[in-house]
């Protein structure tokens, strides 16, 4: 077993964001790595930052940087070497990471699900409700299915959102049952089922990176990986990369291992949701060649005003 940190006069930083919900992602990796390596919590200190994203709330995150504004304070950290590593929810990590970057853990992935909360479905919604919130996938999810409702633009964390509900700012809202079970919240709503309801990439699973030269770190992070969560994110991932796909993309996907096996189910919106192309391909581990072309598919069958959202192949992960 690896020597304690703390026995080397060393304290390993982790970074977080200082979001409620980013901090609970914090402690639950300080408490898996030093259960795997029998240290006391002492031998982590969590280190917080307020992200861009956390600062800027009144307009889409799409327009004002897009998923770099959760990533970019902490990059900046472990490049200067302010912190050792850091944590976030990987579908708020960009797909393409500079070389330098590593995701050397991926924590046991949580409920994939989204959480309705104002309405038990999204049918049973009154007609022309104004739904809150400022993700792509799920406003055009929800116009899919009901092109009546208003979309009201919704950012903030958890509280926030639930906040601005309660005053009346939209009849309901979408959250993930993910950061709701991590803040002890998930009675707040009703879970939408994955395989109707596709998530977005990544979602539900924790990410932890670090510099790709600090092997030492590299291999304390590598007792904590857990490997089917990582089969399933990076599978998604590879998709977002063979599509090309952006924050103002509309992309929902799901990963299943059955009997052995993996599938990847994904949908492409138009941002009105009156456009929808649906694909799905079987994978083996870790072999994204089939996810590649399932990009390729989709692409070639989206209408216009689903591919003018999309870049087409980007860097292979």
């Amino acid at each position: 077993m690896p020597e304690s940190p703390e026995t080397q006069n060393r304290i390993l930083r982790l970074g977080t964001r200082a979001s409620p919900l980013a901090m609970a992602q914090a402690y639950e990796t300080r408490a898996r790595l030093c259960a795997a390596h029998g240290w006391g919590e002492s031998a982590v200190e969590i280190v917080p930052v307020t992200a861009s994203g956390d600062k800027v709330l009144d307009r889409p995150l799409a327009d004002i940087g897009g998923k770099a504004l959760w990533t970019k304070e902490l990059d900046l950290w472990l490049h200067e070497g302010v912190i050792d590593f850091a944590v976030h929810s990987l579908k708020d990590v960009e797909t393409i990471r500079p070389d330098w970057l590593t995701i050397a853990a991926i924590l046991p992935r949580e409920d994939v699900r989204d959480c309705l909360v104002g309405a038990s479905s999204i049918a049973a919604l009154p007609h022309g409700a104004r739904l809150g919130t400022s993700a792509p996938r799920r406003a055009a999810q929800a116009l899919n299915l009901r092109p009546d409702l208003k979309i009201v633009p919704f950012r903030g964390n958890v509280a926030t959102r639930l906040g601005k509900l309660a005053v009346g700012e939209a009849d309901a809202t979408l959250l993930a049952m993910a950061g709701l079970n991590r803040l002890d919240q998930a009675d707040a709503g009703t879970p939408l089922e994955a395989d109707e309801w596709l998530p977005a990439p990544g979602q539900g699973a924790i990410a932890i990176e670090c510099r790709t030269d600090d092997a030492a770190t590299r291999a304390l992070l590598a007792t904590i990986d857990h490997a089917d969560s990582r089969i399933a994110v990076l599978a998604e991932r590879a998709l977002l990369a063979g599509l090309g796909g952006t924050c103002h993309s509309a992309i929902a996907v799901r990963t299943v291992q059955q009997s052995g096996s993996w599938h990847l189910l994904a949908s492409l919106f138009s941002p009105d949701g009156a456009d929808r192309i649906d694909g799905q391909t079987a994978f083996a581990a870790l072999d994204h060649g089939p996810i590649t072309a399932l990009a390729a598919d989709l692409l070639s069958r989206a209408s216009d005003t689903i591919a003018m959202h999309f870049s087409g192949a980007a860097a292979p992960l």
